[in-house]
């Protein structure tokens, strides 16, 4: 076995065989609500792109920074699958398609969509705290963004991508992701860029509680006593 093949099985073997299973297993059947989110997608899409359906996926899940707080928490959980308008919808489809099902035969379909919303949340929640600071500051943004529409998967998949990555252990991988959102920061300046290194930032908050909690697991089983909650 060459280097790069142990590399590599060092690497994603965990990954490839918590996925293995049940592709094998159930094929399709495995991943349902990445087929059913892929499906809203392109819905979402195709009613979007007609004249009379704009403004109503606008109104449900187009999310602004000048928007009411409420608003926009409201409108958060569907952004997720409205494409954004500069990735065209087969890249959103695509992403949805590989990173979620993946995450979705690993973790299940509701941890999957718990940390897909909490990435896409930190994205919306920075965009107001980045115009608050404005642009003088290095983690600010200036008051023109405000009016961009934010929507899109981007967030979300940058996110379960860098859970994954530290859950099975291909910690280059995670790695590399988070590299490549930095670099597009420093190459391209703007919200979408920013808004991924929220998303990173609070997914590996997750992490730290996953690790917290399975620490305290592990020790309350070593020592006889049933493992405490949280």
């Amino acid at each position: 076995m060459t280097t790069l093949a142990r590399w590599a099985r060092t690497e994603w073997g965990p990954l490839y065989i918590a996925v293995r299973g049940p592709l094998v297993r159930r094929r399709w059947r495995a991943v349902p609500m990445t087929l059913g989110v892929v499906c809203l997608t392109a819905l979402l899409h195709i009613v979007h792109n007609q004249s009379w359906g704009f403004r109503f996926v606008e109104d449900v899940g187009a999310v602004r920074a000048e928007d009411p707080l409420w608003l926009a928490l409201l409108r958060t959980p569907l952004s997720l699958f409205v494409p954004a308008l500069d990735l065209p919808v087969w890249g959103a489809l695509a992403q949805i398609l590989l990173v979620f099902g993946i995450a979705e035969m690993c973790l299940g379909w509701w941890r999957t969509l718990v940390i897909a919303y909490v990435a896409t949340l930190a994205g919306t929640l920075y965009a107001r705290v980045g115009i608050w600071l404005g642009p003088d500051s290095p983690l600010g943004l200036p008051a023109s963004d405000a009016l961009v529409v934010d929507t899109g998967p981007s967030a979300a998949v940058v996110g379960l991508a860098v859970f994954l990555g530290w859950r099975y252990r291909a910690y280059v991988t995670a790695g590399v992701v988070i590299a490549a959102m930095v670099v597009e920061v420093l190459l391209k300046d703007n919200l979408a860029g920013k808004e991924h290194l929220a998303a990173i930032v609070a997914v590996l908050a997750l992490c730290g509680v996953s690790a917290v909690r399975h620490r305290r697991a592990v020790s309350s089983a070593g020592s006889g006593l049933p493992p405490i909650r949280s």
